[in-house]
């Protein structure tokens, strides 16, 4: 079934006429036309525009033609004994904020997880509570190395020659 197919489908399920369902998910009526005849193929805003009106219909079946058209179980905003009541402000708000702290947590976490690979970590005496942790001579190595390329490159870009060209054509050149 070719996508024109899937969206006449849509404006079926949906009980509205082109020009209702146009104004519906705010995409302009000669879209749906040439969509539907075949002439052009709808862009990723107007599937995007449908599934966000219509979000029980399925990825898949919308821009692959494969599964059902509707998804089995939509994944609600709400706990379950809330199941006939619509869901409030605050619990929608609620959901978005826990996803964007996972995303955040774990952009986070790969990060630091990047820095450790990156760089070598001391290693540590396992103890007890009553012992002192000891760090062994890495830290003072690791040190020592850094302190070492520093050192070469500053050694490698010392300022040859400084050259100031001015408006009328004249320069200064200043050597360190």
């Amino acid at each position: 079934m070719e996508i024109n197919e899937r969206i006449t489908k849509i404006l079926e399920y949906s009980g509205f006429s082109a020009s209702e369902f146009a104004d519906e998910i705010d995409v302009q009526r000669s879209s749906i036309s040439h969509i539907m005849s075949g002439r052009n193929k709808p862009s990723l805003e107007f599937v995007t525009k449908v599934k966000t009106k219509f979000p029980e219909l399925s990825w898949n079946w919308i821009i692959l033609g494969t599964g059902e058209m509707k998804e089995s179980s939509t994944p609600l905003p709400f706990s379950e004994k809330e199941e006939n009541s619509s869901p409030d402000l605050f619990t929608l708000i609620d959901e978005d904020y826990k996803n964007e702290v996972f995303v955040q947590d774990n952009i986070q976490n790969e990060t630091l997880r990047e820095l450790n690979n990156s760089f070598p970590s001391p290693r540590k005496e396992i103890s007890s509570d009553s012992q002192r942790l000891e760090i062994f001579n890495d830290i003072s190595k690791t040190q020592q190395s850094v302190n070492e390329e520093l050192k070469l490159k500053e050694t490698e870009n010392k300022i040859k020659r400084i050259v100031f060209f001015y408006e009328n054509g004249k320069f200064e050149a200043f050597e360190p």
